[in-house]
């Protein structure tokens, strides 16, 4: 986590100096190598003192936009948070410690999706929790066959 110091100067120029200096020409390309790593990793990776998990985000929903890509980088970033708070997986229970950390991955993916897709998140969280997945399913990428059927590809 940094101190702050992330905010100061053209931190947008800083993301895409580092995304470049490690060859990729899109923060998209740098991510998608770096598949179901965490949002505040991926920012570690670039600038452990100067780069925060929110500029990534940010940077990573822009690029969705301007690609006509948008509902692929939601979905990527829901695979994110899951790998972040269940690192081992959808649990087989969800005991009240399970449920929290559930509640806390989602709800901190659906806090971070663009407005055009709160009702759509919500969907995706009601039936994540009515039907849950299989005890330990962790999504691997966007591309996730559960999470196609839940979030198909399709911009609003």
């Amino acid at each position: 986590m940094t101190d702050g110091r992330s905010w100061l100067g053209n931190w947008k120029a800083r993301l895409y100096e580092r995304v470049r200096e490690r060859g990729f020409d899109s923060l998209t390309a740098f991510a998608e190598s770096r598949p179901a790593i965490p949002l505040d990793q991926l920012a570690e990776e670039l600038g452990k003192d100067d780069i925060a998990g929110v500029q990534v985000m940010n940077g990573l929903l822009f690029e969705g936009v301007r690609r006509k890509q948008l509902t692929r980088v939601v979905r990527d970033l829901l695979v994110r948070e899951l790998a972040g708070g269940l690192p081992n997986g959808w649990p087989a229970a969800l005991d009240d410690a399970n449920r929290f950390q559930v509640a806390k991955a989602l709800s901190l993916w659906s806090g971070s999706t663009p407005e055009a897709y709160s009702e759509r998140a919500r969907q995706v969280i009601t039936v994540l929790l009515a039907r849950p997945p299989p005890a330990g399913w962790r999504p691997l990428g966007p591309d996730d066959e559960l999470l196609l059927t839940l979030l198909p590809d399709e911009d609003v």
